[in-house]
């Protein structure tokens, strides 16, 4: 699992900051930007674009700093719902200002958050005082009825027209959120009407960086992507539209293809005509002109589609998606030619969980050399794992003990005898803490301790679910964890 680089995240800081410059002056010096995805933590796009970095769009951005603004859009329903980011496992209104911090100290300039279908919720009114006293401008934009095919009533007083007007300054308003179903795309339309109607000229641009509109409909980073996307439904498609127009052949996906005859009428009635031809018309992005090694970034995505399986089939088990769900993973996996064998750290963990007659797990390094783990009467089976990767980058022989048992056995008494934990043995996050104890008197512990960041970007299977506890700790170093769909007997 040697990590290959197959993208050239310089070029694409450089490209995608000059093309959005571009994009700007074609409408007269303003534009909404509408920023789908993850501007920041995108972990996604680093997987399957090896190179990519995971805040590579918010570095993009940094370029043009001095040009943009942020507005962040919350819905209020998601407010009231407390509806919960799945990847970072914090509500979308902890996001916001997590967010809003984010940017404020890199440099961005945040001018303002957006409740969107805003109906007086209690908790959006609670949210929107803790803006305020963070020192953030809030607006209100309203649910409108007949959304989005009522034309002549959404462009009008009644529709756009009775959304708050958002106060902006600067040449590149980038409209973003925590999540999907946020309201960003509105939340531009809004603001394309209230501009019209003020005599300024404004464009409206999107900024996705998946399906790639110009990498094959079936490649593997495409169709990883609707791997990451199954829980919504989206299917990448040939834009219609685009081949009409000109000729050639671009990948988008439902959603953008459906609403496009939507938006060019709103266009149309907002602008008096449409700047676009096609849905792949109004994307910037340039991701696709990066890519070095398409190899390698085949490679990644394939083995990213796999993961999404695995994670599939577990939430499956706990009850959070459906039977169908799973289905139409396996039938994308089937499209990108994998199987579960070609992901070297399932059968590895699988076979120690054979020979011992207990969860195991297994761990692939960079190199290719796969560890594994065992379940103990100390340690579960990823803690063992997590210390037998450190000792063997450390050059450590497997034989020492890199904690005594007098070390973990108060810590499995306390579990047991004063928390009430019915498992003694120690957690990933118990494991790390105590070999840092570890290291203050001892070498071998101090020497692996160093080697905490080689973890990142390592393969994990185990053959079992796993605890929240533990799918966080590997998430924090950044360890690629899948698991068996069933629970430890």
């Amino acid at each position: 699992m040697s990590i290959k680089i197959g993208f050239d995240n310089d070029k694409y800081l450089s490209m995608q900051s000059e093309h959005i410059r571009q994009r700007i002056a074609q409408f007269g010096d303003k534009l909404y930007l509408e920023f789908g995805g993850k501007l920041y933590d995108d972990f996604h796009a680093s997987r399957v674009l090896p190179g990519f970095k995971p805040d590579s769009k918010l570095q993009m951005l940094c370029q043009l700093k001095d040009e943009a603004e942020i507005v962040i859009v919350i819905n209020s329903d998601d407010i009231e719902k407390n509806k919960v980011r799945g990847d970072l496992g914090i509500t979308y209104d902890v996001d916001v200002i997590r967010l809003f911090h984010v940017f404020t100290k890199i440099g961005l300039y945040v001018s303002s958050v957006v409740l969107t279908r805003y109906d007086n919720q209690p908790t959006a009114d609670a949210f929107q005082k803790r803006l305020e006293a963070l020192g953030v401008r809030v607006y209100h934009h309203y649910s409108i009825k007949g959304y989005p095919s009522n034309f002549k009533y959404i462009i009008s007083d009644e529709g756009y027209g009775r959304n708050d007007y958002i106060e902006t300054t600067r040449r590149l308003v980038v409209v973003t959120a925590p999540g999907p179903g946020s309201g960003k795309m509105a939340t531009c339309l809004s603001q394309l009407y209230h501009e019209h109607k003020r005599g300024i000229d404004a464009g409206y641009a999107k900024f996705e960086t998946f399906p790639i509109w110009n990498l094959p409909l079936r490649h593997p980073v495409n169709i990883a992507y609707e791997a990451a996307t199954s829980d919504l439904n989206d299917v990448n498609m040939i834009d219609p539209f685009h081949l009409e127009a000109y000729g050639k052949t671009t990948v988008n996906y439902n959603r953008d293809v459906e609403i496009f005859p939507v938006l060019n009428a709103m266009f149309e009635n907002i602008l008096g005509e449409s700047p676009y031809k096609s849905p792949t018309d109004m994307g910037v992005n340039m991701a696709g002109n990066c890519i070095i090694d398409d190899e390698a970034v085949r490679e990644a995505a394939k083995q990213e589609i796999i993961r999404r399986y695995y994670t599939g089939m577990c939430e499956n088990r706990k009850g959070l998606i459906s039977e169908s769900e799973v289905m139409k993973l396996e039938l994308l996996m089937k499209q990108a030619n994998v199987t579960v064998d070609d992901r070297k750290v399932v059968a590895a963990a699988l076979d120690k969980e054979k020979a011992t007659g207990a969860p195991a797990a297994a761990m692939e390094l960079p190199d290719g050399t796969v560890i594994t783990g065992r379940t103990s009467d100390l340690l579960g089976a990823v803690s063992a794992l997590l210390l037998n990767a450190l000792k063997h980058f450390a050059n450590i022989d497997d034989e020492v003990l890199l904690m005594s048992p007098h070390v973990i056995e108060p810590i499995m008494a306390l579990k047991v005898n004063h928390l009430g934990n019915s498992n003694p043995r120690m957690h990933t996050d118990e494991t790390l803490i105590a070999l840092s104890i570890c290291a203050n008197t001892d070498e071998n512990a101090k020497k692996a301790m160093e080697q905490i960041a080689k973890l990142r970007g390592c393969e994990v299977h185990s053959t079992v679910i796993l605890s929240a506890v533990d799918e966080r700790i590997f998430k924090r170093l950044g360890v690629h964890l899948t698991c068996e769909p069933k629970y430890e007997a």
